[in-house]
């Protein structure tokens, strides 16, 4: 089962109820935040139906996770996520825990302390298409597969 990172690229204006329920559910309430969740049946067809237009989507590489879990992950507080934070948690590395996340052997949310969502910034050199459009449409919404990478990688 691999692990699909989802970036929420548009705001709270015209969004329909059932958008907005959306995502509620995977705690997306701010533009260019960033959650993890499982590559399941269920979350792919919410994520296609009914948040295509409002977040883009795509499996996440080792490194990158290794790297968003370093620069950007969180503990209460608000307080950076350390190696001395993970070690109190069982785990001797970020490469460890972004392993274990891979593996589906642990979920963030489960994790004491340990904030599940990211908070990114704007990419660096700015989008290249419009948050309007579907990638297939020169746009940069809805999925994108292993090209999630690039885009988080800009907007560490």
């Amino acid at each position: 089962m691999s692990l699909l990172l989802v970036i929420r690229l548009r705001g709270d204006a015209d969004r329909r109820p059932e958008e907005r329920t959306a995502l509620k559910l995977l705690r997306l309430h701010k533009t260019f935040h960033a959650v993890l969740v499982p590559d399941t049946p269920s979350v792919r067809g919410m994520l296609e139906r009914t948040l295509n237009s409002v977040v883009t989507y795509g499996e996440v590489d080792k490194e990158t996770l290794v790297e968003l879990l370093r620069k950007r992950g969180r503990v209460t507080g608000n307080k950076p996520l350390t190696e001395d934070y993970l070690k109190a948690l069982g785990f001797s590395s970020f490469e460890e825990l972004a392993d274990a996340l891979l593996a589906g052997k642990v979920k963030l949310e489960d994790l004491p302390g340990v904030k599940p969502v990211f908070r990114l910034r704007p990419p660096s050199g700015g989008f290249k298409g419009t948050v309007r459009k579907n990638v297939n449409a020169d746009g940069e919404c809805g999925y994108r597969g292993a090209r999630i990478n690039e885009l988080v990688r800009k907007m560490f």
